[in-house]
């Protein structure tokens, strides 16, 4: 394993404590940071550049989610582990496709965050035990969305589809301000803030092809 400097973006101070307990058994790995919340962690990085991020999802400020967006669109060569207490298959579904290289839920033991800063340190990709069946779905495209109504899905595939909000009422017989409410709720249900990444989202979980 090559020498690999981690920051850790907790908003629970005894929880980095923690972490940094578990990574300091590993001799390669240097803690050169803990931040808080997503924008002091955008603060960081202006003047340190760390191998490794572990990253909540829940935090203040700005929500690990949108920080990962930030960070692979500024700082691509970063690596970023998802280290949360959520499972939702949203989240994950959202944490790939914006390009993290792992996933780790915290009811994990801590010898599986070694093994997760190990195998991500040596350019594999890392997702938590309890969720590999959820992989293996994802590879094979056949994970059905459960937090989504068929309406939801409907709306997403005409999005994939390059349709407007017009051209999708008059598609579903709706009207544009019901078209207007589903997108909302798509969009806080994925935790997607900006219409054009709710368009990439429905693209890449391939909703063009999809048969509903």
């Amino acid at each position: 394993m090559q020498p690999v400097n981690i920051v850790i973006a907790d908003d629970h101070v005894m929880f980095r404590q923690g972490i940094r307990r578990i990574i300091e058994q590993l001799k390669e790995a240097n803690i050169i940071g803990e931040v808080g919340d997503g924008l002091e962690l955008l603060e960081l990085l202006k003047n340190d550049r760390p191998d490794l991020i572990i990253l909540d999802i829940s935090m203040p400020n700005l929500r690990g989610l949108e920080a990962t967006r930030e960070i692979k669109k500024l700082y691509p060569e970063i690596k970023i582990l998802i280290l949360t207490m959520h499972k939702k298959k949203e989240f994950i579904r959202q944490a790939l496709a914006d390009g993290v290289e792992g996933f780790l839920l915290k009811e994990e033991p801590g010898s599986e965050l070694l093994r997760a800063v190990q195998d991500i340190s040596q350019g594999e990709k890392y997702l938590s035990p309890k969720m590999s069946n959820m992989l293996v779905s994802l590879a094979l495209g056949k994970v059905e969305d459960d937090t989504l109504s068929t309406r939801e899905r409907e709306i997403l595939k005409l999005l994939a589809e390059g349709k407007n909000a017009h051209e999708i009422a008059e598609s579903l017989y709706i009207s544009v301000f019901t078209v207007r409410r589903h997108r909302h709720n798509i969009m806080k249900k994925l935790n997607i803030q900006r219409m054009a990444d709710l368009v990439k989202y429905a693209i890449s979980q391939d909703y063009i092809h999809s048969t509903l």
